[in-house]
């Protein structure tokens, strides 16, 4: 799904509805993404937002969501929502998940890099801990994907960022044949099964994410 001009407006009035965290002491995570932080396909209960909730509530370093994914976005959406998003909702940490959609779309990885690079400066304002998650790049020309591959750990490392390589490593590791229950029909969104597999991939990075806004 491309995102138009309307789109653009219509998930920028989601993001400035999505009021701040109210939880009283814990710290505010806001999780700006696509559709795999939105939890599309997905009971509201079973995406990647409310399952990382509980884990990091079951790991001892609870915190409150905030779930700014919207599904079609693009870096270029990202970069243009983050600024509206982070004085909204005031919070103490930020998760970064985008760059699936540039990839599939076949965007140059180099303007890619160039929005998310905007979106981490903004997110970093303040000394704000970060965690960007990346994606493996699907199929496509070697030097293209090696270029996505690279971009992940150079713009962690330029801004002081934790880093998820590929969200999707613990599905992608397994044989083809075996990723069917832990894929929506589509083959590309996790299912709910596939988000509690991810969950454990994701979910240590969090909690030290966590930690470093406590």
């Amino acid at each position: 799904m491309t995102l138009n001009r309307r789109d653009l407006l219509a998930a920028m009035a989601a993001v400035a509805a999505v009021g701040p965290a109210h939880a009283q002491g814990l710290p505010r995570l806001l999780c700006l993404g696509d559709s795999l932080t939105a939890g599309y396909g997905l009971p509201q209960d079973q995406g990647l937002v409310p399952q990382l909730s509980q884990f990091l509530h079951q790991a001892g370093r609870p915190a409150q969501l905030i779930n700014a994914g919207i599904s079609g976005d693009t870096t270029y959406g990202g970069r243009v929502r983050i600024g509206l998003s982070i004085r909204r909702n005031a919070p103490d940490a930020v998760i970064v998940e985008l760059g699936g959609n540039d990839m599939l779309r076949k965007f140059d990885p180099l303007k890619s890099e160039q929005n998310l690079d905007a979106i981490l400066t903004t997110a970093r304002e303040g000394d704000r801990p970060v965690l960007l998650v990346g994606i493996h790049a699907p199929a496509g020309q070697p030097d293209w994907r090696r270029e996505w591959t690279q971009i992940w750990a150079r713009l962690a490392n330029r801004h002081g960022a934790l880093l998820l390589q590929d969200l999707y490593a613990p599905i992608a590791a397994l044989p083809s044949d075996q990723r069917g229950p832990l894929l929506q029909g589509d083959g590309i969104h996790p299912s709910a099964l596939g988000v509690q597999r991810i969950v454990q991939h994701l979910g240590p990075t969090a909690a030290e994410l966590i930690a470093q806004a406590a």
